[in-house]
């Protein structure tokens, strides 16, 4: 799992089977500290109700194309959770 910042989202008006309903949005993946890191990706909306500038938690690869209630579908990325706090460790 990675974190992410959500920053939009995606109109699809023709969708792959499975993914009827199913919102996008974009997110910005994030590192420890919440900076961001790489650039911007698609990711389905799996808790369904993530919205812009949320801090959410997404999975990649064959984890996204399970998260979701049809499972297999065609998709790279899905946002699994909706963070609410962020608490790091002293480093030393």
């Amino acid at each position: 799992m990675q974190l992410a910042r959500v920053l939009g989202s995606v109109v699809a008006t023709e969708k792959a089977e499975g993914l009827e309903g199913v919102r996008f949005l974009v997110i910005q993946p994030l590192d420890k500290r919440q900076e961001p890191v790489g650039g911007t990706v698609v990711a389905a909306d799996a808790v369904q109700m993530a919205g812009s500038g949320e801090l959410v938690y997404f999975v990649s690869s064959r984890e996204a194309a399970e998260a979701l209630p049809v499972r297999f579908v065609p998709v790279d990325h899905a946002v699994v959770g909706i963070v609410d706090e962020v608490t790091l460790g002293v480093e030393t």
